[in-house]
């Protein structure tokens, strides 16, 4: 068909293919053209960790359809009439005459293929920490087929006994399950000084805690040296305090960068973060090229700041927008993201969204208020399990700003809530009547999200004084002695207790022993229990009888994240 438009994508992973779906959707007279510089396409990436941990034995499933259909270029070809050339790297873009130079890397050949549109989908490159030894045999990344399909040999084989993992980010932990599950000791080495940073520290010391409780080792505030081989081969690590720990493998996972080589060298603005720089309708510079996934920045939709958000749901998404757009005019969108994520973490889940406590201060967002709640997803006779749910809301408006929730309970379902009350700008007292399913199979009458709303609310009108288990450490640590009440019942404190100089006081019996708190009712008390529901009737049932100063321990015991006496 003459003066047909030929709109090629650059990259085949998620957001390319996306964008190129999307694009012969719209257009059915198109030419579309993926060029993809390794063998596989439209990769399930974040898949590659459960591969490797034996959740799945078959390869093919990281590259099938819902249906089971293998994404490969006759895939491509018969059912979307689009043409996927493999093993295709992109060398040069002759943005002036509208042309891109291409190379075989099966057999060197190279050629030249014009464009009416182009789309650049080239991800991310991992990082890699800047020490020696850091090209010795056994040290790999996981962020392709590739390093999947060597991961996953070393766990089918069962040589290797000692590995770390290097990072404490959603890969970094994901990776070390995979590993640990395949009967590796593990390390992981962290420079920061917790886990998943998108956690505040109190949730982010809970998961690690569970982490040691299956078996790895983790180390924090300490960071790579340098990797020690003989051979060529890797032999062990030595950490920057000195410390040296054998292993003979060690997976990095210190993050990505946008790969923007190919648009920087075509002159299109990068942005000061180090991503190419798009419009929302993802269009770059040039107004015939966009650009969609890790290689981009994008808006955050609450600061209205640029971000770097490499995630595989966003790349999707943004795909979408730019090829729609590419095949005919600019007429949808991408709003930007808020920055939602979750992970497996053996037995529990991690999930967050919008802003953490700690990147709003950084933000220099003065006038914010925070709560946890510890509570079960579902009724007890239905099974519940433990979820620990930091909410951050904007301490004049009510807006909700940020969630994240850790545990066995549902934190996927959780977040997904949270995250949609953050995209519609709703405030703590638009979530306390809120209308969500109820049967108690699925959740509580009151649905974790709501209580966690009703305690913020109490929180901010006033009705109940909170304090973080930090906090209280803090104060013990200073050498400050406020009186502790833990409110539970004697079998309950006999099987599990801080040992924080605590007295016994069950709920029930506080107005019978008030004489035995302190007489000054200015001193400061804290109460607690299991979740802190206790706690906080018994905070009440002080404040009623005079004492001034009494605060509840957020999230109880269980959102406790140091050593327990028992």
């Amino acid at each position: 068909m003459a003066n047909r438009k030929r709109i090629i994508v650059i990259g085949g992973s998620a957001a390319g293919p996306k964008a190129a779906a999307k694009a012969r959707r719209i257009d059915n007279d198109a030419e579309v053209i993926i060029l993809q510089k390794d063998a596989d396409l439209s990769m399930a990436s974040c898949g590659y960790p459960y591969y490797v941990g034996g959740f799945f034995n078959d390869r093919n499933q990281l590259l099938c359809t819902p249906a089971g259909v293998v994404r490969n270029p006759m895939f491509y070809l018969n059912a979307k009439d689009i043409e996927a050339r493999v093993n295709t790297e992109v060398t040069a873009i002759d943005r002036k005459n509208k042309i891109v130079s291409c190379k075989n890397l099966a057999n060197g050949e190279t050629g030249t293929l014009s464009y009416d549109k182009l789309i650049i989908a080239t991800g991310s490159v991992p990082r890699m920490p800047p020490v020696p030894g850091v090209d010795l045999q056994g040290i790999t990344t996981l962020q392709s087929m590739k390093d999947a399909d060597f991961l996953r040999k070393i766990r089918d084989e069962g040589k290797i006994k000692k590995a770390v993992v290097v990072g404490g980010g959603l890969i970094g932990i994901e990776t070390c399950e995979a590993l640990q599950l395949a009967g590796i000791e593990i390390n992981v080495i962290e420079l920061l000084p917790q886990l998943l940073t998108f956690l505040d520290w109190e949730l982010a010391k809970l998961v690690e805690n569970h982490v040691k409780s299956k078996g790895a080792n983790v180390i924090t505030d300490n960071g790579i040296a340098a990797f020690l081989g003989e051979d060529g081969k890797l032999t062990g690590v030595k950490l920057q305090n000195g410390t040296e720990l054998p292993c003979e493998l060690a997976v990095v996972a210190i993050g990505v960068r946008p790969n923007v080589k190919l648009a920087k060298e075509a002159g299109l603005k990068i942005g000061e973060l180090g991503g190419v720089d798009v419009n929302e309708h993802m269009q770059t510079s040039d107004p015939d090229i966009y650009a969609v996934g890790d290689c981009v920045e994008t808006t955050s939709r609450i600061t209205g700041k640029k971000v770097l958000a490499p995630y595989g749901d966003l790349a999707n998404l943004q795909g979408r927008v730019a090829g729609e757009n590419a095949a005919s005019v600019n007429c949808v969108t991408f709003p930007g993201t808020i920055q939602t994520g979750i992970c497996k973490v053996f037995d529990y889940a991690a999930g967050s969204t919008g802003l953490s406590e700690t990147a709003a201060k950084r933000l220099g967002m003065a006038d914010i208020v925070t709560v946890i709640n510890a509570s079960p997803d579902k009724p007890g006779f239905m099974e519940g399990k433990l979820l620990v749910t930091k909410l951050i809301a904007d301490s004049k408006t009510g807006r909700i700003l940020g969630a994240q929730s850790i545990g066995p309970g549902n934190v996927s379902k959780q977040i997904a809530q949270w995250a949609m009350a953050i995209q519609g700008k709703l405030t703590v007292e638009d979530l306390i009547n809120a209308d969500l399913p109820y049967a108690p199979p699925f959740s509580l009458a009151i649905d974790h999200c709501i209580a966690t709303a009703h305690i913020l609310q109490n929180k901010m009108k006033g009705r109940m004084t909170g304090i973080s288990c930090k906090d209280v450490y803090d104060k013990l640590n200073a050498g400050e002695k406020p009186f502790i009440i833990d409110t539970r019942g004697p079998e309950e404190f006999e099987e599990v207790r801080l040992g924080i100089g605590e007295t016994l006081i069950p709920l029930g019996a506080i107005r019978k022993r008030l004489g035995e708190l302190p007489e000054d009712k200015n001193k400061e008390i804290i109460c607690y229990c299991k979740i802190s529901l206790r706690g906080y009737e018994a905070a009440l049932a002080l404040e009623g009888n005079g004492w001034k100063n009494v605060k509840v321990m957020e999230g109880g015991i269980m959102a406790w994240p140091y050593p327990r006496e028992k």
